[in-house]
């Protein structure tokens, strides 16, 4: 049986989107503000955590740095998992303001995550994302202790959670 320990990112700085008027994946760019780095630096000493053998992340930004700030208190090597990424709110990567990311999300919270029947949607599915974050952790069944630095919706499709706060650990066991 492998434990995973599923770290979602700290608090993203969203703002410079807004700043920057950032496009599709470029919105996922965002650095954690100084609140988001003090809230891992907190994590980072949960005592399940001495356990791990590897750290993977997400390719954004957010969970990288999560994961670097993990790296280094805990002295573990960092995978890059590039299928960890977030759920994708539109699969055409051409959304660019806040407003149409709400409009997305609420979309795809009022259906559930499934597309009506007989439709589609520019938003990846929640079966979409369950398969892909369930790929990147069977990968890592041959370890004991494995942390993954991550988002909250992708984590959603293994654990059933309501919310998950910036930096909380959810300890998943899985054989």
């Amino acid at each position: 049986m492998t434990t995973f320990y599923l770290i979602r990112h700290g608090e993203p700085d969203w703002k410079i989107n807004e700043v920057y008027k950032l496009k599709g994946h470029g919105r996922d760019l965002v650095p954690l503000t100084p609140l988001g780095i003090q809230q891992v630096y907190k994590t980072s000493t949960d005592v399940r955590l001495k356990n791990a053998q590897l750290i993977i992340s997400s390719p954004y930004t957010r969970a990288l740095q999560t994961a670097a700030i993990l790296s280094k208190q805990l002295t573990l090597e960092i995978k890059v998992e590039f299928d960890l990424r977030e759920w994708q709110p539109d699969l055409s990567f051409q959304y660019d303001s806040l407003e149409q990311l709400k409009e997305l999300g609420t979309d795809y919270d009022l259906n559930n995550g499934v597309y009506p029947a007989g439709e589609s949607r520019l938003w990846e599915s929640k079966s979409m994302m369950k398969e892909r974050i369930g790929g990147v952790i069977d990968k890592y069944m041959d370890y004991e202790f494995v942390i993954i630095s991550g988002h909250g919706m992708a984590f959603r499709t293994q654990y059933e959670i309501e919310e998950i706060p910036h930096a909380f650990i959810i300890e998943y066991k899985r054989e």
